[in-house]
């Protein structure tokens, strides 16, 4: 698909732009007109010093670009995240391959981002730049020149320009430029090598190039491990390629999505950080590797979940930072924020909210674990068993619900939730894997069912209801659809009123008042498909699946919501959630109901 030169309004470009490349520590952000805008160091949760994305006129960038105008065609290397771009100008045609390097034996310790341009044909004028921002306005960038050339320094992150035949160097005192023409078959290099807070290696240009190629082969191996034949398999495995950027490999967390602050709503005001690990996240991510026969994956993500819920006891928390440790409160930035929708922020407010759909979440990525052939120890499974105690007295009380709100109800699917994880328990104990008494648990689950359907469901709407006294309603009820609570009538009656309500064409709002303050939500439309399905409504299903599956933007990438007006896309980027749900419905087509 060639595509225009698009359009800077005010330094930004639309979020359906970007495309995503990553090495199993960080994600960087490439636009259609060649400049990376996001691009953390060391980590996905370190401030970045590029992050143009939320700060045009500070924020820095990584520009690679015709002089002329251009259009283009992009596409990710077969089986990668390695990003192929071509552009083609009234001159020739011109490839850059953007690559985070790994290693020989994984991610390299320091980052390594290359830049392969290859001329395809006639001649073209090519500009490069790599400005440093102020990391978040804390830190003035600065050039130091040393024994091998300008090397960058910002706010203890020390990088350094490495390029073949990219023309002379123009080193400012916060920058390096320069311009370069390519011809029919020449190949140019341009790479920047970065560290924290150490020291800074210099490694060769035919080593750098080389990496491009190994990087491109490390990720084509990954996906030859990748098992799946379904329905939807390219835009499956491109979701299971995002997921896998969003793994960080030194803990097996898994992020939300790859950047903070973009906004749900134009207008501003509901912008969030989701650098961070998601107990629900991590268990739909585990349901999906499980399913492709990722074993690595599965077990760093099940033990570092594991040991981080384990150190925080029974106050279990929703998520945690991607190292492992409990996150913090919320800091608001002066920052302008993607085209002037601020806040920017770090942190979540959310780090401190009860949510009993954490406890589901949890049970469920252990029951995943031990259903694929593998065994808890022995201080897991007396953890759990106190968890699952736990889950039977706290399902009474109020909390935030899924959907992270300020005010404390009586959330439907948090009592699910609490079901569910009670569901997975019992079925836990009757293996042996964890100690306790699953008859008081399967109890305690008829309760939740019996107070669920006494409180939870409206005659008049013929569905199930956001909590109890409201007619409003929740698409996460969705979920248990998925997970076996209510697979009958009413839930078929619920799916009805869900997209008479919140539907808007193939796409659907989270809870009924949303259009007021928010798009569309991208997770909750698979989910929508997966629930068809599992209620006997395969055809309907199948169809929205083929409705949903092109709304991803040119590279198969998906934030988390989509605006009803004109399709742009809101949220973070990339969205995990939103690529889990597209691989759940898939999934879930795919299994055989005879």
């Amino acid at each position: 698909m060639t595509l225009p030169q698009p359009d800077r309004v005010d330094g930004y470009v639309d979020l359906r732009s970007y495309a995503a490349i990553g090495d199993g520590r960080t994600v960087a952000l490439v636009a259609l007109d060649g400049s990376i805008d996001w691009y953390p160091t060391p980590d996905l949760d370190s401030t970045p010093a590029f992050a143009r994305l939320l700060d045009a006129a500070n924020g820095g960038q990584i520009e690679l670009r015709p002089a002329a105008d251009f259009t283009v065609e992009r596409a990710y290397v077969e089986g990668t995240n390695v990003l192929a771009t071509t552009f083609f100008t009234d001159t020739g045609t011109v490839r850059v391959t953007d690559s985070l390097n790994t290693g020989v034996a994984g991610r390299l310790p320091w980052g390594e981002l290359a830049r392969r341009i290859e001329g395809l044909d006639g001649e073209v004028d090519m500009r490069w730049s790599v400005a440093p921002g102020s990391s978040f306005n804390t830190a003035s960038p600065w050039v130091q020149h040393s024994v091998h050339g300008p090397v960058l320094q910002v706010q203890g992150t020390t990088m350094a320009v490495r390029g073949r035949d990219i023309g002379e160097e123009q080193a400012s005192d916060r920058d390096i430029s320069g311009t370069f023409t390519t011809g029919a078959g020449t190949r140019h290099l341009l790479a920047v090598v970065s560290t924290h807070e150490e020291p800074l290696p210099l490694p060769d240009l035919d080593t750098i190039d080389d990496g491009v190629d190994r990087t491109i082969a490390n990720w084509q191996d990954w996906s030859r491990e990748f098992q799946y034949d379904g329905p939807w398999a390219d835009a499956v495995e491109r979701s299971a390629l995002a997921l896998k950027l969003l793994l960080h490999s030194p803990t097996g967390a898994i992020a939300a999505a790859a950047t903070t602050s973009l906004p749900e709503n134009v207008n501003g005001g509901k912008n969030w950080d989701y650098r961070f690990a998601w107990v629900r996240d991590t268990a739909y991510t585990l349901n999906a590797m499980i399913r492709f026969g990722l074993r690595e994956e599965v077990h760093a993500a099940v033990s570092g979940m594991l040991k981080s819920v384990r150190e925080q006891g029974t106050d279990l928390k929703v998520f945690t930072r991607l190292n492992g440790s409990r996150a913090d409160g919320t800091e608001v930035l002066d920052l302008p924020g993607w085209r002037g929708i601020g806040p920017v922020v770090n942190g979540n407010d959310a780090a401190a909210q009860l949510q009993m759909g954490v406890f589901g979440d949890l049970f469920n990525i252990v029951q995943l674990y031990v259903d694929a052939g593998h065994v808890l120890d022995t201080g897991t499974g007396r953890y759990l068993a106190d968890l699952a105690d736990l889950a039977c007295d706290v399902w009474q009380r109020k909390d935030s619900g899924m959907w992270e709100l300020d005010e404390e109800r009586h959330y439907t699917t948090s009592k699910l939730g609490a079901w569910h994880a009670l569901s997975c328990a019992s079925h836990l104990a009757d293996l042996g894997q964890i100690p306790g008494t699953p008859e008081r648990w399967r109890a305690e689950m008829e309760r939740i069912r019996n107070w669920v359907e006494a409180n939870c469901w409206s005659e008049e709407r013929g569905s199930y209801v956001w909590y109890p006294g409201t007619d409003q309603l929740d698409a996460s009820i969705l979920l248990h659809a998925i997970s076996g609570f209510d697979r009958g009538e009413r839930m078929n009656s619920t799916l009805d009123a869900l997209r008479g309500e919140l539907g808007r064409g193939p796409l659907l709002y989270r809870f009924s008042g949303a259009e007021k303050e928010e798009g569309t939500f991208v997770a909750c439309a698979f989910w929508m498909a997966a629930a068809l399905d599992c209620v006997g409504r395969r055809d309907e299903a199948a169809a929205l699946m083929d409705e949903l599956v092109p709304l991803a933007n040119d590279v198969g990438l998906y934030t988390e919501m989509i605006a009803e007006e004109d399709s742009s896309f809101l949220g973070n980027f990339p969205q995990g959630l939103s690529h889990l749900a597209l691989i759940t419905a898939a999934l879930t087509l795919g299994e055989d109901r005879d």
